[in-house]
């Protein structure tokens, strides 16, 4: 179906995405998967063609632009071409807002040409051990020492932990209010290298092999209090103003998932013969690819509706978590089927159907579980 989201100026962006992709990407991918994180480089390449300052203010040497149609284009190019861009969704579309939105005016002199030009990579340190969804029982503390704060604690699961120059760890700096457990709790950015923060082992995970996620540790860090954004004891307020385009963020990149199964299995389909015939040649294959792209335009349209939804500064928290929940349960449906109708192939990893496969399952568990979502929708249905 025809798309209307786009505009000339992303048409050129994407050619500039693609041809990198082509150029610096592809060719090296296998080998990052082998490796479990892309390399650090990377991002400095990608500062260079002006992906990391698209939303960094034109005066730190950004393009100053909120459109996230950009971003879009990024990942849908990323999913179409069946590689990774290590963490960079997290570092554009998760940490990077918080840090446009509530850094001071010294932060941003401090660390807006680095995060602009690629030489600084964010991450965002929430999850603990024994504390997932539930973020008002963070136990990581930080204690205002002079002009220091001594954190203490920490983190598991850190998405981009590994190669991180900043980390905006969640803590608490306070005992929580009355009748109110998410008060107390800050955001603080801690740099690497600062003595007592120590960055532990990479995690093995079943799928987003090109993806570090890794431990982080603070024993007695020392933080300088100018790290602090915002207001100390806010934080929880903060974090919820930016989930609906992290919801989104993982829907854009479910669709586009989908979009790159569909083709390698018909691709795969058309090839491979059985019974003296194409596999693409049985009624069952042609009926099945043609469900799954039916599903897939669907939720494209959804997404894209969101999408627009976002740039207008109107989306939802409820209408971010239907996205989500829509495009992720859509996937899984999808990348499952393409990998049956691969048969035993679909199953060795030399197969990219196969990874794709193992990359889907965190979309519903990522940026909130399905089931989280579901609370999300009835509370607004008044259930």
């Amino acid at each position: 179906m025809r798309r209307i989201l786009f505009e000339p100026a992303h048409d050129e962006f994407r050619s500039l995405v693609r041809d990198f992709i082509e150029r610096e990407v592809t060719p090296h991918y296998d080998e990052w998967l082998n490796e479990g994180a892309v390399p650090r480089d990377l991002y400095r390449a990608l500062g260079d063609i002006g992906v990391m300052g698209l939303a960094v203010p034109e005066e730190y040497g950004g393009a100053g632009t909120d459109d996230y149609r950009f971003n879009v284009v990024v990942h849908e190019e990323a999913a179409r071409a069946n590689v990774s861009l290590g963490t960079l969704r997290t570092h554009l579309d998760i940490v990077l807002p918080y840090m446009l939105e509530y850094a001071n005016e010294e932060q941003r002199a401090r660390w807006f040409p680095g995060l602009a030009s690629g030489e600084l990579f964010l991450a965002i340190a929430m999850t603990e051990p024994g504390t997932g969804s539930d973020l008002a029982g963070i136990k990581t503390t930080a204690r205002r020492d002079g002009d220091c704060y001594l954190l203490n604690g920490s983190k598991t699961f850190i998405t981009g932990g590994e190669l991180a120059d900043l980390v905006v760890v969640v803590a608490r700096t306070g005992e929580p209010a009355e009748g109110n457990r998410r008060s107390g709790l800050s955001l603080i950015v801690v740099e690497a290298g600062t003595p007592g923060f120590v960055k532990g082992r990479r995690l093995n995970k079943l799928g987003l092999r090109a993806q570090d996620t890794v431990e982080l540790y603070f024993d007695d860090a020392r933080v300088p209090v100018e790290n602090l954004l915002a207001v100390e004891g806010q934080a929880f307020n903060y974090l919820g103003r930016n989930l609906a385009q992290e919801r989104l963020a993982i829907a854009v990149g479910a669709v586009a998932q989908c979009r790159s199964a569909v083709d390698m299995t018909i691709d795969y389909v058309k090839n491979r013969k059985l019974f003296s015939t194409t596999v693409a040649a049985m009624q069952n294959t042609k009926f099945e690819v043609a469900a799954m792209d039916a599903e897939i335009e669907a939720a494209q349209a959804v997404v894209d509706r969101g999408v627009a939804e976002i740039v207008s500064g109107k989306l939802s928290s409820a209408d971010a978590a239907r996205i989500k929940l829509v495009c992720t349960e859509i996937q899984a449906r999808v990348v499952d089927r393409c990998l049956q109708l691969h048969g035993g192939y679909g199953y060795i990893l030399e197969y990219p159907i196969a990874r794709l496969y193992a990359d889907a399952r965190v979309n519903r568990i990522l940026g909130g579980t399905s089931e989280v979502m579901k609370t999300i929708i009835s509370k607004s249905l008044g259930l």
